[in-house]
Formats: C-alpha cells, sequence, structure tokens
C-alpha cells in the first residue's frame, strides 16, 4: 500500500502500537504573502502534536523515515515530542534519512536501519535578508542553535562519537552507512536485508531541487520587497495627490466665504 508523505495510524492487530511514516519532507504553516492567509500544514510539528493526542493509550511507536528533510525547527519539536512521550519510539530508517530526517531520529529509543540505507547529517541552512549586521547576527544565531542539535545527536551517540568528529561529519555534509551509524551510535541495529530504494532516490534527486527552488524564490521576494522599498516610480512622484471628495467640498466652502467678504 502506498504511504502519504506524513501518517500516522493504529495497528488494527495491536491498538496500542502506532505506526507513523515519515515519507517527504516536513514543513511548518506558512504566511501566503499576497492572500494574507496562514496555510496550515499537515506536516508540521503541531499537526503531530494533535494527532499523537488522539492515541493516549500508545504503548508502542513505529517512526518509519524515507525522508530528505525540512524544516529543522519542526523537526526538533517532533523529536522532543516523541523523547518525551511515554510509549517506547523505535525509528526505522527504511530509505535516506537527510537533513533534519536525520534529526528527528534522536528522538527515538531504539533506531534501526536496513543494511542498504543511508543518513545524512550537515549544518542547518537558512535563506536570510537584511543588512550586514542583520546578516551576521543570523549567522551568529545559527552557530547557537547547532549547539543545540549537535548535543541531540550526542546524546543519542552516548560516547560513542565525539562532539570534534560530529563537527566534521556536520561540515562535510556527510553521508553515512548503516554500518558507520552503528559504529558511532547514530544507530542501534542494522536489519541484514535490504530494502528497495528507487523511491528513496528519487526523493534524493527532488532534495537538491527543493532547496534550490526555495533558495531562489526567496531570492525573487527579497528583491521584489527591496523595489517596493527603494523605487518609486517617477509617474507616481510627479502625479498629483488626489483629494478626496470632502477635502473639494470644505475648499469650495472657504472659497464661497471668501467672495462673500
Amino acid at each position: 500500500m502506498q504511504k502519504n508523505v506524513w501518517e500516522l495510524k493504529q495497528l488494527a492487530s495491536d491498538p496500542t502500537t502506532l505506526d507513523m511514516y515519515v515519507y517527504g519532507n516536513v514543513e511548518g504553516d506558512r504566511y501566503d504573502f499576497w492572500s494574507g492567509e496562514t496555510i496550515e500544514s499537515e506536516t508540521s510539528a503541531n499537526h503531530f502534536k494533535l494527532e499523537l493526542a488522539k492515541y493516549p493509550e500508545a504503548k508502542n511507536i513505529n517512526v518509519y523515515v524515507n525522508s530528505y528533510g525540512g524544516s529543522c525547527f519542526e523537526m526538533m519539536s517532533i523529536r522532543n515530542q516523541l523523547k518525551i512521550s511515554t510509549a517506547t519510539v523505535t525509528g526505522i530508517v527504511d530509505g535516506f534519512a537527510a537533513s533534519a530526517a536525520s534529526f528527528i531520529l534522536t528522538g527515538c529509543d531504539v533506531v534501526k536501519m536496513y543494511s542498504n540505507t543511508t543518513q545524512m547529517l550537515h549544518n542547518m541552512l537558512n535563506v536570510t535578508v537584511g543588512n550586514s549586521k542583520q546578516l551576521r547576527k543570523a549567522a551568529d544565531d545559527m552557530d547557537i542553535m547547532m549547539v543545540g542539535n549537535r548535543k541531540a545527536y550526542l546524546e543519542k551517540a552516548n560516547g560513542k562519537l565525539t562532539e570534534e568528529k560530529l563537527i566534521e561529519i556536520l561540515d562535510g555534509e556527510t553521508w553515512l552507512t548503516a554500518a558507520q551509524c552503528l559504529e558511532i551510535g547514530l544507530c542501534d541495529e542494522v536489519i541484514a536485508e535490504e530494502v528497495n530504494l528507487d523511491t528513496a532516490k528519487q526523493l534524493v534527486q527532488k532534495m537538491n531541487v527543493s532547496m534550490q527552488q526555495q533558495i531562489d524564490y526567496s531570492k525573487k521576494i527579497a528583491m521584489q520587497l527591496k523595489e517596493m522599498v527603494t523605487i518609486i516610480p517617477k509617474e507616481i512622484i510627479e502625479r498629483p495627490i488626489q483629494k478626496s471628495n470632502l477635502e473639494k467640498l470644505r475648499e469650495l466652502y472657504k472659497n464661497k466665504n471668501s467672495e462673500v467678504k
């Protein structure tokens, strides 16, 4: 059966067990600049919280991951919700756990990977618009946020990975095999059999396209805002200010009074 990008369902054979599928991009709610409306995301941390609340008796949660990532902010919240859950959480990589998708695995009690699957770790990516001070602050803020992200990976590794080695992995945007993840503590068990990675490969191919599209879109918005703020068309500057009907009546009344005097 084809699985949705995001799905949380209860097993018919065992009502206390939930299967959660993270298949695709995870993103939060977004604001539509043109309509002024907030568009709710069905892959957000808030949506996950509401869905999880429907199953208060859950004792086991299986998290299947085949994703190129998404919003680190959303993944961090989902990760922490899994972390504090009273249920036993098992992460199962059956494709690629790239970028923020690898981060969500740090909230699982046990992580299993099929032998031909991988994780990809890198530093946070953001598109920022502003002056030089604002850009420097944005970079400093991301450095601080990465301290927290590294802590999550190190907690999962449980002493098998040093922070120096982790920084090297993140800086290199490194792809790790299941065996390598097991060695450094980011995986607890390698499942000997292999899975079909055709779908996962398609997701990774989309990853670069999706990220580039987001960057291009942000650049276009930034340019439009810059033009709106700094460029006023000459015809608008030279155009006489239109008077309201009330102002015209006031002016007419004033002129009539002047004629009487």
